[in-house]
């Protein structure tokens, strides 16, 4: 059975990024069907698969990362709007029945992303 896990670092602290907000879609066409809300532990990652079982299928999905609150408490003070505020990774899964990992890097002014493992 597959499974998805995301892993947030801040790259400029060099540190895992704690209690980030993640909201989760499954995208179906042009509709966001809201699946969960998580939240990254202390070390960055969350304490169970975000999806797994039957929750997890063959799709389009989308992590909404909400990084402009956590850049905030981490005391990155910016001019407003945020360059960064709320970053959208949208992904396909092309086999459910494998580890789908979609970590985030970001920092004030950058972020990426990859399928790890």
């Amino acid at each position: 059975m597959g499974y998805l896990t995301t892993h947030v670092l801040d790259t400029a602290q060099g540190r895992p990024g704690q209690g980030i907000k993640i909201e989760v879609f499954r995208i179906t066409g042009d509709e966001r069907q809201a699946l969960k809300t998580v939240t990254t532990n202390d070390d960055g990652r969350c304490d169970a698969p975000i999806l797994d079982g039957d929750e997890f299928t063959t799709g389009s999905y989308e992590l909404v990362f909400y990084a402009g609150d956590y850049l905030r408490a981490q005391g990155f003070e910016a001019d407003e709007p945020r360059f960064l505020d709320v970053i959208p990774l949208r992904f396909g899964v092309a086999d459910a029945s494998q580890h789908y990992h979609v970590p985030l890097l970001v920092s004030p002014y950058s972020y990426s992303t990859y399928r790890g493992s």
